[in-house]
């Protein structure tokens, strides 16, 4: 794990112990600090009884720094009890809303100052081996894009890792040796909760409505995104793409970056055909900024080349699990907005197109432009209802088959050799399954069961 003397004889408290937040209490841990943990769930506070001492139920928290201990855990029901003021900076996950809970409120009005693993990861880098970072933001593509960036760099033989919003936290991860590249993919959570961060390459796909519930309207999601360049030192490279308002203007302010800036537009015309799992437009964007990140990082063309032609994709995005009868089965469970949907209705024709979940919007206009390439749509979940009543309104086919196994059933019933049965839902997962991952996972299943 990465771990840094500067957390030493620090004292930190940590809300949630999933997954970033267990990587970030083993590597404060780890670094001598003193770490107050909580998390709801009986079961991943069990797990740190089990690997760090016996339970401490009840301590006397005004005493904590007191050395007999480096890490306590309690249940939630201890936070309204503690005095925030004790220490060096609260941890929170991304998944904390700081616009609304109370603990950030306490902490803020204290002066405590609230921050992520991603954080600690700039606070730890002076103690890594000489190496470059890389991040990563946009509302849509930019999972696709990091593994991209990553993959082309294992193929040029130079050492990287992944982190961050694509699952894998980064102080979980062993330090890269001397010229190594850590690519780190940032959502706006992250960025926020991120003050030091200054990233050698730094990139903003896209900027479309989203998580508008956490900030003060769009403009402050874009001016959350936009921190990722203010945190960079003169001379580090940006790649935007300019295909939105919101990007063209953070570019636009950047201008004065010269040569240092790449602004990636849309409509390039590219051929794609030598790299199967990077198909459709907003790929080609994907692969555009992805070049441009290597180039900055001075990765050679040849190996620029190679990597594109052997990305194997992400798993439940624009995915094909299995073709069966000359029909394609696509596991695109990852678009949980119209937004992130919308590029994979234009990369295939003939769609039957499976839809819904839990919607962020009853509105599917961002999917609009692309509704010639669907053949026949068959609504899932909560959504299911009232996307039906919309597509049929502009002319589509629809069946309601309410969960994702009748939707498999009745598409591949429907499907004539040449088709693409989409699972791009438009829709979080929620009202059905665990997460996206799990929706996607049930879809493989399904279909790999059809006879």
């Amino acid at each position: 794990m990465i771990t840094s003397p500067a957390f030493a004889g620090k004292a930190y408290a940590v809300l949630g112990l999933a997954r970033s937040g267990a990587a970030t209490v083993r590597s404060l841990v780890a670094s001598d600090a003193i770490v107050v943990a909580w998390d709801a769930n009986a079961e991943r506070r069990d797990t740190f009884d089990n690997e760090f001492f016996d339970w401490a139920s009840g301590r006397d928290w005004s005493s904590f720094r007191d050395g007999n201990v480096n890490l306590v855990l309690e249940d939630l029901e201890h936070l309204d009890n503690l005095t925030i003021d004790g220490f060096d900076a609260l941890i929170v996950s991304p998944g904390v809303p700081l616009n609304r809970h109370p603990i950030a409120i306490t902490a803020r009005a204290v002066g405590t100052p609230i921050i992520g693993d991603i954080e600690l990861f700039a606070q730890a880098r002076a103690d890594l081996p000489p190496h470059k970072v890389v991040g990563i933001t946009g509302t849509n593509g930019k999972s696709t894009t990091t593994a991209l960036v990553h993959h082309i760099l294992q193929t040029a033989g130079i050492p990287s890792l992944m982190g961050g919003n694509i699952g894998l936290p980064i102080l979980a991860q062993e330090p890269l040796p001397d010229g190594g590249v850590y690519v780190l993919e940032l959502s706006s959570y992250q960025i926020d909760l991120t003050f030091s961060l200054d990233c050698d390459v730094a990139v903003l796909l896209n900027i479309t409505p989203d998580h508008l519930d956490r900030y003060d309207g769009f403009e402050g999601y874009a001016a959350s995104k936009a921190r990722l360049f203010a945190m960079q030192s003169k001379g580090h490279a940006a790649v935007i793409g300019i295909s939105d308002v919101a990007s063209a203007q953070i570019a636009r302010s950047l201008s004065a970056r010269g040569e240092d800036l790449t602004k990636i537009a849309p409509g390039v015309c590219m051929d794609q055909s030598r790299w199967p799992s990077l198909q459709g437009p907003h790929n080609a964007q994907n692969a555009l900024a992805a070049i441009s990140v290597c180039e900055a990082l001075g990765v050679s063309n040849a190996a620029i080349d190679a990597g594109l032609a052997s990305f194997k994709g992400l798993p439940h995005r624009m995915e094909q699990v299995a073709t069966r009868s000359g029909v394609a089965f696509v596991n695109d469970s990852k678009a949980t907005n119209p937004e992130s949907t919308a590029p994979a209705l234009a990369a295939f024709d003939r769609i039957h197109w499976i839809v819904g979940g839990r919607a962020k919007g009853a509105e599917l206009d961002a999917c609009r432009p692309h509704f010639g390439h669907v053949t026949h749509v068959y609504t899932i979940g909560e959504a299911g209802p009232v996307f039906a009543e919309l597509l049929r309104g502009a002319g589509l086919p629809v069946s309601e088959s309410g969960t994702l196994a009748q939707a498999v059933a009745d598409a591949a019933a429907n499907g004539q050799a040449g088709d693409t049965v989409l699972l791009s839902p438009a829709s979080a997962s929620f009202d059905q399954f665990r997460d996206f991952e799990d929706r996607g996972d049930q879809f493989r299943k399904l279909v790999e069961a059809l006879s």
